[in-house]
């Protein structure tokens, strides 16, 4: 049986979407985009021009609901790596745009560069827990050019070759962006049953789904590119001071966007990603290593189950600045709490500081963490093959178990986890290695992979083709 945690009760969540349907009927959401609002007049929505608010009727959000698709798969490039959701797994996700770097040789921080951005993409990679691309770091530099977001584009796909999740910074830039999608996987009708590429959009809280990136992805609609909504509240700053209404904010922001899509596109994939966070009283900031930031995740993966929509969970936050013991236990905890409630994808790795500091070892350990409780939720099986009480009788008093052939079975069907990182051997084989820490030896896993993996080639064609891309986006 499959390890599962409940936050909520299902009156519970039938009273968060209870409370959220008043809330947009009667609140509304601000709507900054006049693209959206004149969407959403033409599905149904009351619409005030003057304040930009836009109220929402139940008879439009359940509808919308109903359209949104309940499974589909994310595509990749790398044969074997599509992601169905709402199908029972899940993958890792890095966490996001980290400014500064634990530098790896002097172990200083100093501020992220492009090569720290390429170093980082092409260890996610290399990394079989990870699954979906999220830029780890600032590449560096304040170049927000057409052809600059062109070079990032390309960058991305010629060094990750699994499912990329990313945004436009404008509505300009997007063709731009359809426009490598066709270069790099196919035709329209190709980008549109296969879904490699999906857009993150951050509606700013408290409700308001904001112009710039909101236009950006509406340049999208007809392409059935999968959209991820992810506000994020601030308990008690941006959001409201206990965890139960944060959730039903955070369901308030992601559903009107929901309904912006669904009226423009019904239809379009669309993933439920608010990521709920906690505000440190003392200090007004973001408090990443909060336990209560696992709760929040868990009841949001609850919600996006309760609609039976796909859910990017997130997880795995950290006050402190550097890897080591504080790291290890806030990550920990607050990586497990959301992933025992089991969403399809769980933002949050390599991240330390508030998401704000890289650091590559930590991204290594974090997937270690993954692994630990992937095993934690998978639980503990009990089909007819797994009671082994014939097996206990033949052993007998005094018996062991080494020779029977159901242990090595059950070691190689995943009953026990081989850790691929950290100290599993004796105190003496420890002393002789050096008495080498998790820090060092996962820094040398970072040196190993980004030395020997090599990301799957593009292909001289489709390089020649964003060669040309590229040259016209210079005078663009």
């Amino acid at each position: 049986m499959e390890t599962l945690l409940q936050v909520l009760s299902q009156n519970e969540k039938a009273q968060v979407h209870e409370r959220t349907l008043k809330i947009l009927a009667e609140t509304g959401v601000r709507v900054e985009t006049a693209k959206g609002r004149q969407t959403l007049k033409v599905a149904g929505a009351d619409v005030d021009e003057n304040t930009k608010i836009v109220r929402f009727q139940r008879d439009l959000v359940e509808e919308s609901l109903r359209l949104a698709p309940k499974k589909y798969s994310l595509g990749a490039r790398r044969p074997g790596w599509d992601l169905p959701m709402n199908s029972g797994d899940c993958t890792l996700m890095p966490d996001g745009e980290g400014i500064t770097i634990i530098d790896r040789k002097t172990g200083e921080h100093r501020p992220s560069t492009y090569n720290d951005w390429l170093e980082a993409t092409r260890l996610s990679d290399a990394l079989d827990e990870i699954g979906v691309y999220w830029a780890m770091a600032e590449p560096g530099g304040a170049d927000e050019s057409i052809s600059a977001s062109i070079k990032y584009w390309r960058h991305i796909f010629s060094n990750f070759s699994k499912h990329v999740q990313d945004s436009s910074p404008r509505a300009k830039y997007t063709p731009w962006l359809l426009e490598i999608l066709q270069t790099v996987f196919g035709d329209k009708e190709t980008i549109r049953q296969t879904h490699p590429f999906s857009f993150l959009v951050c509606p700013q809280s408290p409700l308001i789904i904001e112009e710039q990136h909101t236009n950006a992805y509406l340049e999208t609609i007809g392409w059935d590119i999968p959209i991820a909504v992810m506000p994020m509240p601030l308990m008690g700053g941006t959001g409201p001071g206990n965890m139960i209404s944060m959730t039903i904010l955070g369901n308030c922001e992601v559903l009107s966007m929901l309904c912006l899509v669904q009226a423009a596109a019904p239809g379009t994939p669309f993933i439920y990603a608010p990521a709920l966070a906690m505000m440190n009283p003392r200090t007004g900031m973001l408090s990443s290593g909060a336990i209560e930031n696992g709760l929040l995740s868990s009841a949001a993966i609850e919600m996006a189950r309760y609609y039976e929509l796909p859910v990017e969970g997130s997880g795995g936050g950290t006050d402190t600045f550097a890897p080591g013991i504080q790291s290890s236990y806030e990550r920990a905890m607050n990586a497990m709490l959301p992933l025992l409630s089991w969403p399809d994808l769980m933002v949050g790795a390599g991240l330390l500081g508030g998401s704000m500091i890289l650091s590559l070892e930590q991204l290594i350990i974090d997937a270690e963490t993954f692994r630990m409780n992937k095993q934690a939720h998978r639980g503990i099986k009990t089909n007819k093959d797994s009671w082994l009480d014939d097996v206990i009788q033949h052993a007998g008093p005094g018996g062991n178990f080494l020779g029977e052939k159901s242990t090595a079975k059950s070691m190689r069907s995943g009953e026990w986890l081989f850790p691929k990182i950290g100290l599993h051997e004796t105190q003496k084989a420890w002393e002789v290695s050096g008495k080498k820490d998790i820090i060092e030896e996962a820094r040398e896993k970072v040196e190993y992979l980004l030395s020997t993996h090599k990301p799957l080639p593009l292909g001289d064609e489709v390089e020649k083709e964003l060669d040309k891309i590229e040259e016209r986006a210079k005078i663009a």
